[in-house]
């Protein structure tokens, strides 16, 4: 598999939630970075879309993104 490919090809529930569940921290807040992590917003909800995928949404009004240095 090329570099490129497990960047797009992405994660199931299952697999996310095993990946979770090896942080010793059960109690680190979650949050959703499109930017390679040097900003994120927090999720607030979790949904799901014509049963095709699950979704982590952020639904601030007025998203301020907290940069990570």
């Amino acid at each position: 598999m090329s570099s490129s490919q497990w960047t797009r090809r992405g994660k199931t529930v299952r697999q996310l939630i095993e990946e979770l569940q090896t942080f010793e921290n059960q109690e680190l807040e979650v949050r959703i970075s499109i930017d390679s992590g040097d900003t994120s917003v927090p999720i607030s909800l979790v949904g799901k879309s014509e049963d095709k995928y699950a979704l982590l949404m952020n639904c601030e009004d007025l998203p301020t993104p907290r940069r990570h240095r």
